[in-house]
């Protein structure tokens, strides 16, 4: 099994959160940005910021905040270079103790917002970690250039498709049975 490797990280102790919260503001660097992009096959990434709110709720931690992108993208119709932007909130809650070990034991692997608090492994809640997550979940996987159009190849030869001569047996059929 090949691990990748997280190309951004931001780690915040939750023992380091003030009783009051705390305000988080990030831009990822040109660096980060570019590794990314490759990791979400995107053409560029040239922007990457995200705002968190955490909030202490005795050992766990609420993580209320937006993600917002400009990336790089080619039309899948036209393939043209396009620009999109992505803006994604978050609203979470990491618990310690909270993976779904219930869930592994059934063969089910993936977690649903109904499955409660996410993980909170070491203490710590990594924003970077997070930041690439909703990024990656907010690419367009179909980007399309406003307006394109999918029109099928012109055929150069009227009839000759795979099912032409099942076309021209219906047609007989039918003008037998007409007779």
């Amino acid at each position: 099994m090949k691990v990748i490797e997280q190309p951004w990280s931001v780690p915040i102790a939750v023992e380091d959160i003030p009783g009051t919260g705390e305000h988080v503001d990030l831009e990822a660097p040109e660096d980060v940005r570019n590794a990314l992009a490759k990791v979400g096959g995107l053409r560029s990434l040239y922007r990457l910021v995200a705002t968190f709110d955490l909030e202490k709720q005795g050992r766990s931690v609420h993580v209320k905040g937006e993600v917002n992108a400009s990336v790089g993208q080619t039309c899948v119709v036209t393939l043209e270079p396009i620009e999109n932007e992505i803006n994604e909130s978050i609203d979470l809650l990491f618990a310690p103790g909270a993976a779904d070990t219930r869930g592994i034991a059934e063969g089910r692997a993936v977690r649903s917002a109904d499955d409660g608090p996410e993980p909170l492994v070491g203490g710590i809640v990594d924003l970077g970690a997070l930041t690439t997550e909703f990024l990656l979940l907010g690419i367009d996987p179909y980007p399309r250039k406003s307006g394109a159009q999918f029109a099928p190849p012109k055929s150069e030869q009227s009839g000759s498709h795979p099912f032409a001569a099942l076309e021209v047996l219906k047609k007989k059929r039918s003008a037998r049975g007409k007779s």
